[in-house]
């Protein structure tokens, strides 16, 4: 059985930015994860790519794959460009290199230079004379660095259409502090993204599939979350890493062992000798 495998940072100017990246010199550890190195990408670097996704921060998930929005939100951006006809045509960098921790780190670093600098290295070689027709933010973090972005002398003559989207995990985060229901911010989240559809949809001029537009209702069914291609994963990666339910989780009775402890555990129906 053949399988289809990320094949890395093979190429220029991606050799040269996972070889020469920021460290604890640059993210400060009380704020965020470096321990657990930097995580750069996930999906096309071969110019293929045209949707560009700006995430946030890599989370659990995240750091064993060693490729960024592949947990609960990178599931729910597939189907949102699944949407759009993209299956396989993207590229998704995120905000930070590094998981932020702790409450209000990200707000606390969104304007460091030095954080931005690297950051629209990638931008730069993502967005600058390639094919890529549209940019998508997930929250307000992203949102911001991609405004950092377009005020650079590389960023500033940029027309593409951007899409500034409520963050996939919105309704766990917003609902957690007892604010709103998470059926009430689920539906405030679809509404969103029903308005930045159309946009985005009439930016993209070669999808990978030309299907109708359709809404999100008030509530994501599972046709609305799509797994991750194997092919955005490195290879030998195992199925259950793109799987639709959670395997990794920070445990931990202190914050000290929390912060070092990512439990994983394959998913009950992925447990092939039980089979």
């Amino acid at each position: 059985m053949t399988h289809q495998f990320c094949p890395g940072y093979v190429d220029e100017p991606f050799v040269s930015l996972v070889g020469d990246y920021p460290g604890a010199e640059v993210y400060p550890v009380k704020d965020f994860r470096v321990e657990w190195g930097p995580i750069f990408h996930r999906g096309r670097l071969d110019g293929s790519a045209r949707v560009l996704v700006l995430g946030q921060d890599p989370a659990a998930h995240e750091a064993i794959c060693r490729r960024i929005l592949v947990g609960e939100a990178g599931q729910r951006t597939q189907g949102l460009l699944a949407r759009l006809g993209i299956d396989t045509s993207y590229v998704m960098v995120n905000t930070f290199l590094y998981s932020v921790y702790g409450q209000g780190g990200g707000e606390r670093h969104k304007a460091d230079p030095a954080i931005a600098a690297y950051r629209n290295q990638w931008l730069d070689a993502l967005l600058v004379g390639t094919d890529v027709e549209a940019v998508v933010t997930l929250g307000g973090l992203a949102a911001d660095a991609f405004t950092r972005w377009l005020a650079t002398p590389a960023g500033s003559s940029s027309t593409i259409a951007h899409a500034a989207v409520i963050h996939p995990t919105y309704p766990e985060s917003a609902s957690s502090s007892g604010a709103k229901t998470k059926a009430a911010a689920m539906a405030e989240m679809l509404a969103n993204w029903n308005l930045a559809l159309p946009v985005l949809h009439a930016a993209i001029a070669h999808p990978d599939a030309v299907r109708p537009l359709q809404a999100y209702g008030q509530t994501l069914t599972p046709a609305d979350v799509t797994p991750i291609p194997e092919a955005d994963l490195p290879a030998g990666s195992p199925p259950w890493m793109r799987s639709l339910r959670a395997w990794a989780s920070r445990q931990g009775a202190d914050a000290d062992t929390k912060r070092a402890t990512i439990e994983v555990v394959v998913p009950t129906h992925e447990r092939v000798w039980q089979v």
